[in-house]
């Protein structure tokens, strides 16, 4: 049962998905009495989605450990400056250093299938002028984002993923949380979505401990949800310890 040092666990989803991505972890993590929060992320851009995740855990009375998937561990990378967070976990995730871009990280390594399903639209920006947001095409999204999901469930989130906009990509990020604070990880071995060794070297330049899912797609916290809940787990007990 949770104490007074228990850690709440913040839960950060990422592009081309929305809060209910987490739903089989949260059940995991409250049959641990762990207590739980899952915002969403507006995936607007790397310094506004941050101040707001940064938001949400600077209203939580006690520390914090923020878990992002995906883009979401941009996210917590920055947000997790603020000073109620304790600790950061990466799923599936991209794990970026300060003055980083994603599109700097992502091009040191080989381009993941997902980059040749991107649908590009625009959408009205705050200056009133276009802007530009990506979307995956839905016939490929089952294979190159859950390819370990049941057929059924992956035709209903290709239709509700969440675009994300095309800023996200070349925003840096402001400050890397995880070089003062302690980093946990699963990795998604079989990733269409973010190339596995992306995700590995941000985890091993982080000093994150934690587990690779062998032919985990990146919708690991989907098919997966056990294994991501036990690293989060972890690194709740370590941090309650």
């Amino acid at each position: 049962m949770p104490n007074s040092s228990t850690p709440t666990v913040v839960l950060v989803h990422g592009a081309f998905a929305d809060a209910a991505s987490w739903s089989g972890v949260i059940t995991e993590l409250q049959q641990h009495g762990v207590p739980v929060v899952a915002p969403p992320n507006p995936l607007r851009g790397l310094p506004a989605d941050a101040a707001y995740v940064a938001s949400v855990a600077s209203r939580i009375d006690g520390p914090v450990v923020l878990a992002g998937h995906s883009y979401g561990g941009a996210v917590i990378t920055v947000a997790g400056a603020a000073q109620n967070v304790a600790g950061l976990v990466y799923v599936a995730a991209y794990v970026p250093d300060e003055g980083e871009s994603l599109g700097e990280l992502q091009g040191r390594f080989p381009e993941p299938p997902l980059a040749a399903s991107l649908r590009q639209s625009a959408y009205p920006g705050e200056d009133g002028q276009d802007a530009v947001e990506f979307t995956i095409d839905p016939q490929a999204f089952p294979q190159v984002f859950a390819a370990d999901v049941p057929e059924e469930v992956t035709r209903v989130l290709a239709v509700t993923q969440r675009p994300l906009a095309a800023a996200a990509f070349t925003d840096r990020a402001s400050t890397a949380a995880w070089r003062t604070k302690p980093a946990w990880a699963v990795i998604a071995g079989a990733d269409q979505a973010i190339n596995p060794e992306v995700q590995r070297f941000g985890a091993a330049r982080a000093g994150a401990s934690g587990v690779e899912v062998a032919g985990a797609s990146h919708a690991v916290a989907v098919s997966r949800p056990k294994e991501v809940a036990a690293v989060i787990l972890e690194a709740v007990g370590a941090l309650s310890a």
